[in-house]
C-alpha cells in the first residue's frame, strides 16, 4: 500500500490507523491455519469512520484493485474468515459498547466482548443462548458474522433465531438498518429510486425466481453455517435480510450496531456424566438421552482428557486451589490407563430443583440399564464446573501447549445426524488414522451430531501440510454422502468456501455468487470468503513457523 494511501486513511477518520509491526502481525492470525499479512489497520471509533472508509476504499477500488476491507473482531475465527491482505477493520477499540439491555433483549456494538455482554444481561436476568465454547475471549460481531453456537444450541438454536436487527454500512457508504418486513413494507423498499431500493428488488427477484431450488438447497441437518443462508430470508411472507447478513463472515457490508432478543435462564442446572468406553451404542444412546429433552449434551474424547491431566495448572488458575481434588478421579484414570473413549455430559434444567432431580434420575436408570456404562449426577455449581472447563478449553489448551506442533482446524466442524453416529465416527477415524503420525482430538456438541476434529500437525513437514486437502476432500466427501454439512457453527472461510459447491452444486453457487455482486459489486467486502474461494490461496498462507 502506497504511503499516501495510509495517510489519506490517517487524514480521514477520527479513530486509529496504523502500520505498526506489532498490529500487522496479531492481525495476520487468527485461530485458523493461516497467516496473511495485512497492509494497514484501521481502529474506527464510530459508524461515521466506517462509512467514510467504505466510500474511499470504494472511490479508489478501480485505481487499487487489491483494496478491500475485512472486519475483524476478536480475532477466534478458526476458518480464516478476518484474515486479509489489504485493509483490516478492528472494531474492539472502540466499537465494543453494551448499548442497551431491556426485557429479552439487548442492543450491542460489534466489538463487545462475549463475556462483557453476558454480565450486562444476566444483571437483568437473561441470556444469549447462542454463545460459543470461546465465549470467554470472543466478541459479538464474530459471533453474529459466523452465525456461532455452541453448548446450548440443542435446546435453543444457533444466533440466526436472536438476531433481531442489524445497522450495516452497505458497499455504497451508507449505513442502514435491517429487519423483517412483511410485503407491504417489501414493496415500499423496492419502489426507492437509490441503492437501498435497488438492492431489495434485485435480491427479492433472486429469492423468489429461485424459491423452490433454494428451499431444497437448505442443509437438512440441525445447524448449519455453509454459504449465505438465501432460504431463510423470504417465505412469501416475510422478507429479513438480517437471515442473510448472519453468517456472512462480512462479505456483505460492515454491521455498526446489533439488536438480540434473549432468553430468561433456568434457575438450576445438574449434569449427567456419561464414560462411554466403546463408540458402538453411541447413536442409541444420543437417541435416548435426547428424548428427555436436555439443555445441552456435549462431549469430549480421551485425548482432551488426558491434556486436561496433562495441564491440571491451567484449570487450577481458573477454577481456584480448591479444583484440585475435583480432578482426582481423572488423574487416577489416566494413571490407570481406565480412560472413557469419550466422555458425554447433558445437562437438564429447570426452575423447580426437583423436577431437575426427577428427570435426571430416569435417565440416568435408562442409560446405566440399557447400556451397562459408568455414570455420575453433579448436584452443585461447582461440580459443574470442571466438566464444563474441560469441554470448553479443549482447544485453547491445545493451541498453548502442543510445542512443536500447531492446531490444525481444517475439519473442526462437520454435523451429521444422529442416526449415523455409529457408522460415522469409526468411518472418520479411519480416514484420519491412514495418515500415519496425526494424533487429534475430538470434542462437541453428541445431541446434535456436531463434532469438533482438531488434529496436531507439525507444518514444518510437506507431507503433513499436502494431507490438508486431501483428508479435507475424503471428510467431506463422506459428510455431503450422508447429508450432512461441512461447517455447523464454525463458517467457511478460507479453509472451507473451495468445497462449498461440493456440498451444494454449481447452481446454488451462482446464486451465492449473484448474491453477492447484489451487495458487493466491486468485491471490496472480505474477499475471497463464501464465493471465489481459492484453495491454492488458501494453501500457500498456512503458517510456517
Amino acid at each position: 500500500m502506497p504511503s499516501s494511501t495510509f495517510n489519506e486513511l490517517k487524514d480521514l477518520i477520527s479513530g486509529d490507523v496504523t502500520i505498526a509491526a506489532d498490529d500487522i502481525s496479531r492481525h495476520s492470525r487468527d485461530a485458523s491455519i493461516f497467516q496473511v499479512q495485512p497492509e494497514v489497520i484501521v481502529y474506527p471509533k464510530d459508524q461515521e469512520d466506517i462509512k467514510k472508509v467504505v466510500s474511499w476504499v470504494s472511490q479508489h477500488k478501480s485505481e487499487q484493485s487489491n483494496l478491500s476491507i475485512t472486519a475483524r473482531a476478536a480475532g477466534t475465527d478458526m476458518s480464516g474468515g478476518p484474515l486479509n491482505e489489504s485493509i483490516i477493520l478492528d472494531v474492539t477499540k472502540y466499537l465494543n459498547h453494551v448499548i442497551e439491555v431491556g426485557d429479552y433483549y439487548a442492543v450491542t456494538e460489534p466489538g463487545a466482548y462475549y463475556r462483557n455482554f453476558e454480565k450486562e444481561t444476566l444483571k437483568k436476568g437473561f441470556l444469549l443462548p447462542s454463545y460459543p465454547a470461546s465465549k470467554d475471549i470472543c466478541a459479538m460481531g464474530g459471533i453474529v458474522a459466523n452465525n456461532s453456537g455452541g453448548e446450548k444450541s440443542l435446546s435453543y438454536g444457533k444466533t440466526e433465531k436472536y438476531v433481531k436487527e442489524l445497522n450495516v454500512v452497505l458497499s455504497d457508504g451508507n449505513e442502514y438498518n435491517l429487519k423483517s418486513l412483511n410485503t407491504q413494507e417489501l414493496e415500499q423498499k423496492k419502489s426507492q429510486d437509490n441503492f437501498e431500493g435497488k438492492l431489495y428488488k434485485d435480491m427479492h427477484q433472486l429469492l423468489e425466481s429461485n424459491y423452490d431450488l433454494i428451499q431444497m438447497a437448505k442443509p437438512d441437518v440441525s445447524k448449519n453455517s455453509a454459504g449465505y443462508a438465501l432460504w431463510n430470508v423470504w417465505d412469501r411472507q416475510k422478507f429479513d435480510l438480517t437471515k442473510l447478513f448472519v453468517g456472512s463472515q462480512g462479505t456483505l457490508g460492515l454491521m455498526t450496531k446489533i439488536k438480540l432478543d434473549l432468553i430468561k435462564p433456568k434457575q438450576y442446572s445438574k449434569l449427567l456424566v456419561i464414560f462411554l468406553k466403546d463408540l458402538g451404542p453411541l447413536g442409541d444412546m444420543v437417541n435416548a438421552v435426547v428424548k428427555y429433552k436436555p439443555e445441552s449434551f456435549e462431549s469430549y474424547d480421551d485425548q482432551t482428557l488426558k491434556l486436561a491431566v496433562k495441564f491440571l495448572p491451567d484449570f487450577i488458575k481458573k477454577l481456584g486451589p480448591l479444583s484440585l481434588f475435583r480432578f482426582l478421579p481423572e488423574v487416577g484414570m489416566v494413571l490407570s490407563g481406565g480412560l472413557p473413549k469419550l466422555v458425554l455430559i447433558a445437562e437438564f434444567t429447570s426452575d423447580n430443583e426437583k423436577e431437575v432431580d426427577e428427570i435426571l434420575a430416569k435417565v440416568q436408570a435408562e442409560v446405566t440399564t440399557r447400556f451397562h456404562v459408568s455414570t455420575r449426577i453433579t448436584h452443585t455449581k461447582a461440580d459443574s464446573e470442571k466438566y464444563w472447563a474441560i469441554r470448553r478449553e479443549s482447544f485453547n489448551l491445545l493451541r498453548k501447549h502442543v510445542g512443536a506442533k500447531h492446531t490444525a482446524p481444517f475439519i473442526d466442524d462437520v454435523i451429521v445426524h444422529v442416526a449415523q453416529l455409529p457408522m460415522f465416527l469409526p468411518k472418520l477415524n479411519e480416514l484420519v488414522s491412514q495418515y500415519k503420525g496425526l494424533s487429534y482430538t475430538i470434542a462437541g456438541h453428541a445431541g446434535d451430531a456436531n463434532f469438533h476434529i482438531i488434529p496436531l500437525m507439525d507444518f514444518h513437514s510437506e507431507e503433513n501440510r499436502r494431507a490438508i486437502p486431501e483428508l479435507s476432500e475424503k471428510v467431506y466427501d463422506l459428510v455431503v454422502r450422508l447429508k450432512g454439512s461441512i461447517t455447523a457453527e464454525h463458517n467457511d472461510g478460507l479453509i472451507r468456501t473451495p468445497y462449498l459447491e461440493k456440498m451444494y452444486g454449481r447452481k446454488i453457487i451462482e446464486l451465492f455468487e449473484q448474491t453477492k455482486q447484489i451487495f458487493d459489486p466491486q468485491n471490496i467486502f472480505n474477499p475471497g470468503k463464501k464465493v471465489h474461494g481459492s484453495m491454492q490461496f488458501a494453501l500457500s498462507h498456512i503458517i510456517k513457523e
